[in-house]
């Protein structure tokens, strides 16, 4: 039996449906996705098998390309999350792990374009952690 996975941006607007499995799940350090993300790395699940629905909120749906790369983000252009899509000419699915409701069933691959990592990330670990927000 295939693996469904549901989907869908903060507002709503967007929903999706994923038939099948991801096979890597990459945490992408460079800084073209960490523009994309806000944060120090991108999070984002891959798969050259599985199959996505547009249950709603299609026509949401924006897209931007770098010109002259491969890079590409969806996001809604409602509330701005980034959502999946498809590159390679449709053989590649990426879908940003934080779009997917619910936990997914694959553990971090790997973390890579370290070497363009922000300075700042190294100090990650040492900062103070909260269950909610701190004061």
């Amino acid at each position: 039996m295939d693996q469904t996975t549901s989907g869908s941006c903060q507002c709503g607007a967007v929903r999706f449906e994923i038939r099948g499995a991801f096979e890597s799940f990459f945490l992408c350090h460079c800084s073209r996705c960490r523009k994309d993300t806000g944060s120090a790395h991108a999070a984002n699940l891959f798969s050259s098998s599985a199959t996505i629905t547009w249950l709603s909120g299609r026509d949401r749906i924006t897209g931007f390309r770098i010109p002259g790369t491969r890079h590409v983000k969806s996001f809604c252009s409602v509330c701005g999350s980034a959502l999946p899509n498809l590159q390679m000419d449709g053989a590649l699915l990426v879908a940003p792990a934080g779009s997917i409701d619910g936990d997914v069933d694959i553990q971090p691959t790997a973390h890579i374009c370290l070497s363009s990592r922000a300075g700042w990330e190294d100090a990650l670990g040492d900062a103070p952690r909260f269950d909610g927000l701190p004061g």
